[in-house]
């Protein structure tokens, strides 16, 4: 019997699914804090500009010398990103299919958790000193790999948490504890290291050091502690949850054999389900899109806008509701007008606001208004994804096919970061990089128009 079929056939314990669902919870750690809110925009941040440069711009933000410094290093962030995407492009597809039937799910789900913990906790290394910009990068590409080949695991993870009946249900808790995660950790970590209470020496409640005479030890500690809050709430997921069984091999298959399975899989799904595989390769493009939102939102909102590091906090916290309650609500409509409907809305409110923030100058007011709109469409269109496809998979094969889409997924997270990068690269401006994350959400868009909710048939 399959860990499918197994998990169909019985109830399963509600503390196996929190214990699951802990992991997303965790996971806030490293997508709110370290891709998001805190470590990218402290790379992208005056503290890793050179200090003439600084002398020379004075109090005026919009110096040339001084956006063209802060436009580098964004590019810096955004190639070590996009080829961070490139190697998770050409290695996580095979390695989720290598680790189905091998028993060995859970172990590999540890392991790259582990190393994106190590990496985080390395970042505490990262003084803010302009040549470390590049250790910063490195160590933020070295844990987006890791994350997303751990993603793969905990994504193929829900067949043994779920029945066929629970997955969409399941699957949005573990999303929503998400969101609940990130709002709780980042609270946390304003109250007790950023936020500034009008001491001079320090920040937080535990009077931390910040600003380059401080070693910036406020934001670099408060890293440190996300690394540690992933870790903890790590640790039910592998412990709670059973290794899946492995099953009869021939023999291990080497690299190219499992290329030529996975094209296998993708050419039948050609012949027998193309709308599933337009569904698939539409929302890899627009998820894409999704991602960039919430890792370069931040670092507009701080070299565009002027947020300050406390700032940026607070708007975390806000787009993290507000992206929570857009989930619930879109997963409440979902039932009601369907998957698709809402994904193709959510998708075109995505683009008209991220639009809307290219034209609003340097108002923080309406980068607020603007921002939060684009939050409130992340969510809806992350739920309803994972419902469409759930309602298209066969019974038996749905481990297979939200493999491939979790794969298929990570195989073009390079879109947006490097369209991001040209866009920069070609203006000189940090926000226009926001055309590239615009123009990836609108071909999703487009691709997903013409799906069809038609049941997948596989060979």
């Amino acid at each position: 019997m399959t860990a499918q079929e197994t998990t169909a056939a019985s109830t399963i314990p509600k503390s196996r699914v929190r214990a699951w669902a802990l992991w997303d919870w965790g996971s806030a750690s490293f997508n709110a804090v370290v891709t998001t809110f805190v470590f990218s925009t402290y790379l992208a941040s005056n503290l890793f500009v050179d200090p003439d440069i600084l002398a020379a711009a004075g109090d005026d933000s919009r110096n040339p010398l001084l956006m063209a410094a802060k436009a580098e290093n964004a590019t810096v962030i955004s190639w070590a990103l996009t080829i961070a995407g490139v190697v998770v492009a050409l290695l996580a597809p095979i390695l989720g299919q290598r680790s189905d039937g091998s028993g060995r799910r859970r172990l590999w789900l540890g392991v790259n958790t582990g190393l994106v913990v190590l990496a985080m906790a390395a970042m505490v290394f990262v003084a803010p000193v302009p040549a470390y910009i590049y250790l910063g990068a490195a160590l933020l590409a070295v844990g987006n790999i890791f994350f997303e080949f751990a993603s793969v695991n905990y994504n193929a993870m829900l067949v043994q948490v779920s029945t066929p009946k629970t997955v969409g249900r399941v699957s949005g808790f573990g999303w929503g504890m998400g969101y609940i995660g990130g709002i709780v950790l980042l609270i946390i970590l304003l109250v007790l290291f950023i936020q500034s209470f009008g001491s001079d020496t320090g920040n937080g409640l535990l009077n931390v050091p910040f600003g380059a005479d401080g070693g910036a030890l406020d934001i670099r500690l408060a890293v440190l502690v996300s690394a540690v809050w992933f870790a903890v709430f790590a640790i039910p997921v592998l412990v709670k949850v059973p290794e899946i069984a492995a099953t009869a091999r021939e023999g291990r298959i080497g690299i190219l054999a499992s290329y030529r399975q996975l094209f296998h899989t993708i050419a039948a799904l050609k012949r027998r389900s193309p709308q599933v595989l337009l569904f698939l390769l539409a929302s890899a493009i627009f998820r894409d899109g999704l991602a960039a939102v919430f890792t370069f939102g931040a670092i507009i909102a701080a070299q565009v806008f002027g947020f300050s590091s406390t700032e940026v906090i607070y708007f975390a916290v806000a787009a993290n509701l507000v992206a929570g309650v857009g989930t619930f609500f879109g997963g409440w409509l979902d039932d009601r007008i369907g998957a698709k409907t809402i994904i193709i809305g959510s998708l075109g409110g995505l683009v008209i606001a991220g639009t809307a923030v290219l034209f609003i100058g340097d108002s923080q007011a309406l980068f607020w208004v603007f921002g939060l709109m684009l939050c409130l469409f992340v969510g809806p269109v992350q739920s309803s994804s994972r419902g469409f496809l759930a309602r298209i998979t066969p019974v038996g094969r749905e481990g297979e096919i939200f493999g491939l889409y979790a794969t298929t997924g990570r195989a073009v997270s390079f879109l947006a970061p490097g369209l991001f990068t040209l866009f920069v690269s070609l203006t000189g401006n940090t926000l226009y990089g926001l055309v590239g994350i615009v123009l990836v959400l609108l071909a999703g868009l487009v691709l997903m128009i013409p799906v069809k909710a038609t049941p997948a048939q596989i060979e």
